[in-house]
């Protein structure tokens, strides 16, 4: 089992190329053209802890969009899943498909944990800001899939 190691405030965030819920290619550099970009990762799409974090991004992408901060959730679920979860929460944003974990690793949020008495290699909840220059501004790791949005909306207030 492995233990998490994600990359920090100061780092260059991995370049990726990942298929979105409608099956078209995002990219990090694209996305980064003309804004910052809150790539969120999260276990599984349409679960409790996941719906709740989704629904709150969700309704405050007119407070981010007033700091220039384009949303973006990256789990392991196939495309078909994130299709579902986006049509039924109505989501305004991509949700991005990493099947084979690849850019989990590369943020260093894949590994060790334990749930319900299982030990199992997964997704680890953790969000970061990467400005345009493509160097992540902050490591978000301390808050509760409800508060999620608000911290990260602080955050941005008092950056």
């Amino acid at each position: 089992m492995n233990k998490i190691s994600p990359l920090q405030a100061g780092d260059t965030a991995p370049e990726f190329s990942l298929q979105n819920q409608n099956d078209e290619t995002v990219t990090l550099s694209e996305l980064l053209k003309n804004q910052q970009v809150l790539v969120y990762f999260y276990p599984k799409a349409s679960t409790p802890g996941c719906t709740v974090q989704a629904e709150n991004l969700r309704d405050q992408q007119s407070e981010l969009a007033k700091f220039n901060t384009r949303v973006v959730g990256i789990s392991p679920d196939p495309i078909k899943r994130l299709k579902n979860f986006e049509t039924k929460k109505e989501l305004n944003f991509d949700l991005l498909a990493d099947e084979d974990h690849a850019i989990a690793e590369a943020f260093g949020v894949w590994g060790y944990k334990k749930f319900m008495g299982k030990e199992y290699d997964g997704i680890h909840r953790l969000t970061f800001l990467v400005g345009q220059d493509g160097k992540i501004k902050h490591l978000f790791d301390k808050f509760k899939t409800k508060d999620h949005h608000q911290v990260v909306l602080d955050y941005l207030a008092a950056e």
